[in-house]
């Protein structure tokens, strides 16, 4: 007889765990903007569903879109965390503290931040090398203007906007040096009014090349309307602007997604800081315009296989600063902690920081 209540604890324990084994991972995100923002959110969004579609009925995704950046952030991700979800993504730089927060209250939960620099044993961060692909619109941007003057509409003044924004002029410079690069800051990562008027304001003082590190497709629009040039942010917005459109720098989360999540299901997932580019194929450059000569196409293409190949490293010395410090030596290469703490614009940059 106890024997038979042994065999029958045993298949109560058994069943459930092979249940439990059976049942999706659950896998979390959280978006700073709408998805249909055709940018940044777009794109991690579309980098979802490629994990959906890959691992089919092995994953559960969920979304929350247009979270704001403070206790809304840390509301919503604890929730995830409540609700079973055994993977997080939090999508945003302002999101770092209430993820790393939540990460510490939930230490069996898998937690993975991008742009930020805070880890845990339970949490990760991860960057697409967005600078490398404003070092490619910054070549192009150079080599097309005619009123040297190029600009940039920048949402917060955030190491990663900061290195973008110095990369984009670098490059521009070195095909150009008469190039200037004036920064309208919005203080937004998605507000198509006022993008489109940051847009136009720059086109007013002379500006012919838009580049943006803001999500909506208005700076494309703007510059279509007014025959100017621009470049697209996060996907390809081409289709936005068929005349105005230089190139596009699209993210491709995807790959990203799909290798941790594979990691995780494995047990073989660690907290570290992941940084794709061009080479690794987190960053592409889409729909370069068919308008450019033959001689600008190809100096654009060999800087794209220049950064793939490691020949050209955007943040290679010597580099100064707007009052002529040197900040990265000849023959070094900034690091990572240089680059993810960055808050000086290069020499030559004529614009002023933010405070």
């Amino acid at each position: 007889m106890r024997f038979f209540k042994k065999l029958a604890v045993l298949a109560a324990l058994v069943i459930p765990m092979h249940a439990l084994a059976e049942d999706p991972l659950k896998v979390g995100f959280v978006y700073v903007g709408p998805i249909g923002d055709h940018g940044w959110s777009y794109q991690h969004d579309q980098g979802r569903k490629a994990l959906e579609e890959h691992f089919g009925d092995k994953v559960q995704t969920t979304y929350v879109e247009n979270v704001s950046e403070g206790a809304d952030a840390e509301r919503t991700i604890r929730r995830l965390a409540q609700a079973g979800n055994d993977v997080i993504f939090t999508t945003s730089f302002g999101f770092m503290n209430a993820t790393a927060r939540v990460a510490k209250e939930y230490p069996d939960k898998t937690f993975l931040h991008a742009t930020g620099y805070k880890r845990a044993e339970n949490l990760g961060t991860y960057l697409a090398v967005t600078y490398e692909g404003r070092y490619v619109s910054g070549t192009a941007a150079g080599l097309v203007t005619e009123s040297n003057k190029i600009g940039y509409i920048a949402s917060f003044p955030i190491p990663e906007v900061i290195r973008d924004i110095n990369a984009t002029f670098m490059a521009a410079r070195k095909v150009n040096p008469d190039v200037e690069l004036k920064v309208v800051w919005v203080s937004t990562w998605f507000d198509p009014a006022k993008e489109a008027d940051a847009a136009n304001t720059l086109m007013d003082q002379g500006v012919d090349v838009i580049v943006q590190h803001t999500d909506s497709p208005a700076a494309m629009l703007a510059a279509e309307k007014r025959g100017k040039w621009a470049v697209g942010q996060a996907s390809d917005m081409s289709h936005f602007g068929p005349h105005a459109h230089l190139l596009s720098v699209v993210d491709d989360w995807a790959p990203y997604y799909i290798e941790t999540v594979q990691d995780v299901m494995d047990g073989t997932w660690e907290s570290e800081d992941t940084w794709g580019g061009i080479a690794e194929g987190d960053i592409k450059i889409a729909s370069i315009s068919d308008r450019l000569s033959d001689e600008q196409r190809a100096k654009v293409d060999s800087v794209i296989e220049g950064i793939r190949s490691g020949e050209i490293q955007p943040y290679a010395g010597p580099i100064y600063d707007q009052d002529g410090t040197l900040r990265v030596k000849e023959g070094e290469v900034a690091t990572h902690e240089q680059l993810t703490s960055m808050d000086w614009y290069v020499q030559g940059m004529t614009a002023t920081m933010p405070n």
